[in-house]
């Protein structure tokens, strides 16, 4: 693949990722991953110039969204905080955790998305048995793991990371039985890639509040993970080889359960869970009229919602997708969730934060970009899998996480919210 002439299209999929993946800071939770992963799989369907991939776009999307939000179970908030300590030994656990824990988002939500790109009506995937493993895996890893060996990351928060591993290694050990070596590439590329983004961006992290840079770089840390995994995702699977539907043909009643998962069930739990009437007054603070605010913004929100998805359902209900109805799918559905964000902030209260008019220029940027990019062929590639140049990777990045710890502990003398997962004498 020639990442110069693509790289445009590996831009737009990382930038879409990268800024729903910061939006997501503001809902959090498995809803708001699933949100910001069915945009990413939106942004690659968009540029990839794929007729028989265009037909299947909201199971691409619900793929994306339901491997991208599984990770949303983790807990990572105190992991974060061991990149913040003043040693060695705690700010590179720190780092390599959340290499670790962004890894396993970008192994299911990557690996997931290549299981539906690589299956077709002569060779389809046995979604049932899939499933099946993955959970089986997860619950048999965290049990050995957890329960007996008692490797505990995150104590005393919850561990449900072991499951999400166990998930992924079930779903690689069936891409490998099923000789389904291209959505392997991209698991862990993917994996790969969301990895170091966590990883950097909790550096970024670290280093931003240093310096007192007046701008939300948690917001950064995200931006990064999302960047990355987007990155390493769309490079996956614009590196590999797929298969050809000549005639690509869901059934109807396929890819209009994923639009009302998509468009429906995920808005409806992140307004539950972040913009109904009694969250919004706990989240607005103390603000002038503030239940009146509160009322007024859960009111607009659950009429735009409502009205985007009647609308989409109705300009999809065909069943026939163009590139034109990716890009108004995708469009819409970005700006829906930006909207969100400003709204749970304060929109309707004059609180217009500098990083939310980021994600706005970065909508702004891939549109004009999207006008330009489109992946020409995607077929002289390789489904060839190079564990020996994927090791080597590996240990690139750990070499890079350990730099970045040193470079942190340099720099400052412990910063407030640290945390130490073993303690020094």
């Amino acid at each position: 693949m020639n990442v110069k002439k693509h790289g445009l299209s590996l831009l737009i999929v990382a930038m879409a990722l990268a800024t729903a993946w910061a939006i997501r800071g503001q809902f959090g939770h498995e809803q708001g991953a699933a949100w910001a992963g069915a945009i990413g799989a939106l942004a690659l369907v968009l540029v990839s110039n794929r007729k028989d991939w265009y037909a299947k776009m909201p199971i691409i999307a619900l793929a994306s969204a339901i491997g991208w939000g599984a990770g949303g179970m983790i807990s990572y908030g105190i992991v974060v905080g061991y990149g913040r300590a003043d040693n060695f030994i705690n700010v590179f656990y720190g780092l390599s955790m959340l290499f670790v824990i962004g890894a396993l988002f970008g192994l299911l939500g990557g690996g997931l998305v290549g299981m539906v790109l690589d299956s077709t009506k002569k060779n389809k995937v046995n979604w049932g048995g899939l499933v099946s493993e993955m959970v089986a895996g997860g619950l048999l890893t965290y049990f050995f793991l957890i329960e007996q060996i008692g490797f505990k990351m995150t104590p005393p928060r919850s561990e449900a990371w072991a499951f999400v591993l166990g998930a992924g290694l079930a779903m690689l050990l069936h891409m490998a039985r099923t000789n389904r070596n291209a959505p392997i590439r991209v698991a862990i590329i993917s994996a790969l890639g969301a990895g170091f983004g966590f990883g950097f961006g909790n550096f970024l992290h670290v280093a931003g509040n240093v310096f007192e840079i007046q701008f939300n770089m948690w917001n950064v840390m995200e931006y990064s993970i999302g960047f990355f995994g987007g990155l390493g995702m769309a490079y996956g699977v614009f590196s590999s080889h797929w298969p050809v539907d000549e005639k690509p043909s869901p059934k109807i009643w396929v890819n209009r359960v994923a639009l009302f998962v998509i468009l429906v069930f995920i808005p409806l739990i992140v307004y539950r869970e972040s913009l109904a009437y009694e969250h919004l007054v706990k989240r607005l603070g103390e603000i002038q009229n503030l239940e009146q605010i509160a009322f007024s913004s859960t009111v607009f929100v659950a009429i735009v919602l409502f009205s985007i998805a009647v609308f989409l359902f109705i300009k999809l209900k065909n069943n026939n997708y163009s590139m034109k109805d990716v890009a108004l799918f995708f469009f819409m559905y970005f700006s829906s969730y930006t909207l969100m964000s400003y709204i749970v902030t304060g929109l309707f209260a004059g609180k217009l934060g500098l990083n939310h008019n980021l994600y706005v220029l970065n909508i702004v940027l891939i549109y004009i970009m999207s006008r330009k990019a489109k992946i020409k062929d995607v077929q002289i590639v390789t489904d060839h899998i190079n564990v020996k140049k994927w090791f080597s990777y590996l240990l690139i990045i750990l070499v890079l996480l350990a730099v970045f710890s040193l470079i942190a502990i340099s720099i400052h003398d412990g910063l407030p919210g640290n945390h130490n997962r073993f303690e020094l004498s």
